[in-house]
C-alpha cells in the first residue's frame, strides 16, 4: 500500500491515501474534523473516506448497462446488492503518486479497458492547501483509439453537526424513482434549510457554483466551475454529501432513451486524445 500523503499549512490539514482511490481520509480546521475523517493508516476503504473522486462518470449507470455509439457494454456493478455502477471506476483502484510536498500533491491513474469500463483513459489529481483552503483539480484524458463518454467530479462527506445549514441556488432539480435513478426534471431555485431533518438524494442543475455550509463550530464554503450539484442526507446520516459533478445521474442512459433532445445533461464526449478538466475549492473558518 502506498504511504498516505499529508498536506498541512498551520492548523489545516488534509490526510490522502492512494492506494485507496486517491481518496481524501480526512480533512481537519484545528482538530475538528470538516469531512467525515479517518487517520489515512486506519482507512480499510475508499467508501468509507472523507471524500473521493469521481472518474470517468458520476453517480449511477442504471443497470450496469452502458449504451454508447450504437453499442451496448454490460458494465461489472460495484457497489453490490446495487444492480448499478456507480461513480466511475478510480475511486476504487491504486493511484501512483506523482508529487508529494508539505501543501501540494499529485496522482495518476491510468486505465486499461476491463469488465469496469470499456475505454481506456488517464485521470490526474492534484491537491493544494494554502491557508484556510484546499483545491483540487481533475483532469481525465481518453487513451481509447473510439470516443469516450466522460464526466467528473468529487463525492465530499461534510460532517453534520448541530445548527447545521446549507444553502445553495440552482435552476432544476432531478428527481429521483425507487431505483436510485432520476426521472424527470423539474424547476428549483436550489436550497437554503437546516440540515438536521433534511431527506434529500437528488441532482440540481443550473448549480451557480458555490455552497455555503454553516454549522456552531465552521464556516465551510465549497465553489467548483461545474454546473451540476448532487445533494445526499437524511436523519439516518451523520453528513451532508454535497459533490460537484460534471453531469447529470444515469446521464447515458437518459440520452439512449430520449435522444438529442436531452443535450443539456453535462456529459462530454471526448476523442482520442481529448481531456476534460475540473477544479473544486473547500474553504473553512471558525464559527465567529
Amino acid at each position: 500500500m502506498s504511504t498516505a500523503i499529508h498536506l498541512q499549512d498551520k492548523g489545516f490539514r488534509c490526510e490522502i491515501a492512494p492506494a485507496l482511490g486517491a481518496s481524501l481520509a480526512g480533512l481537519w480546521l484545528n482538530d475538528i474534523p470538516v469531512l467525515r475523517s479517518t487517520p489515512a493508516v486506519e482507512l480499510l476503504a475508499s467508501r468509507q473516506a472523507g471524500s473521493y473522486p469521481l472518474a470517468p462518470y458520476s453517480n449511477r449507470i442504471g443497470q450496469a448497462t452502458l449504451h454508447w455509439a450504437g453499442k451496448q457494454h454490460a458494465l461489472t456493478p460495484n457497489n453490490l446488492p446495487e444492480p448499478h455502477t456507480m461513480h466511475g471506476v478510480a475511486w476504487q483502484r491504486a493511484w501512483t503518486v506523482l508529487k508529494a510536498e508539505p501543501q501540494h500533491a499529485s496522482m495518476r491513474y491510468r486505465h486499461e479497458s476491463d469488465a469496469a469500463w470499456p475505454f481506456a483513459f488517464e485521470v490526474e489529481q492534484t491537491f493544494d492547501l494554502h491557508g484556510d483552503t484546499l483545491s483540487m483539480a481533475l483532469i481525465v484524458t481518453n487513451l481509447d483509439s473510439e470516443p469516450m463518454p466522460a464526466g467528473l467530479g468529487w463525492h465530499p462527506y461534510f460532517v453534520k453537526r448541530s445548527g447545521c445549514h446549507i444553502a445553495f441556488e440552482a435552476q432544476g432539480r432531478w428527481e429521483m424513482g425507487a431505483d436510485k435513478l432520476p426521472t424527470h426534471r423539474l424547476p428549483s431555485s436550489g436550497l437554503a434549510t437546516a440540515c438536521a431533518n433534511l431527506d434529500i438524494d437528488h441532482c440540481f442543475d443550473g448549480w451557480a457554483g458555490s455552497v455555503r455550509l454553516q454549522d456552531d463550530l465552521l464556516n465551510t464554503s465549497i465553489s467548483a466551475n461545474l454546473q451540476h450539484l448532487v445533494v445526499f442526507t437524511n436523519q439516518t446520516r451523520g453528513f451532508v454529501a454535497i459533490e460537484p459533478v460534471s453531469h447529470v445521474n444515469n446521464a447515458a442512459e437518459i440520452l439512449h432513451t430520449k435522444g438529442p433532445q436531452a443535450n443539456d445533461l453535462g456529459l462530454r464526449t471526448l476523442a482520442c486524445g481529448q481531456s476534460m478538466a475540473v477544479q473544486m475549492r473547500i474553504a473553512v473558518a471558525l464559527k465567529p
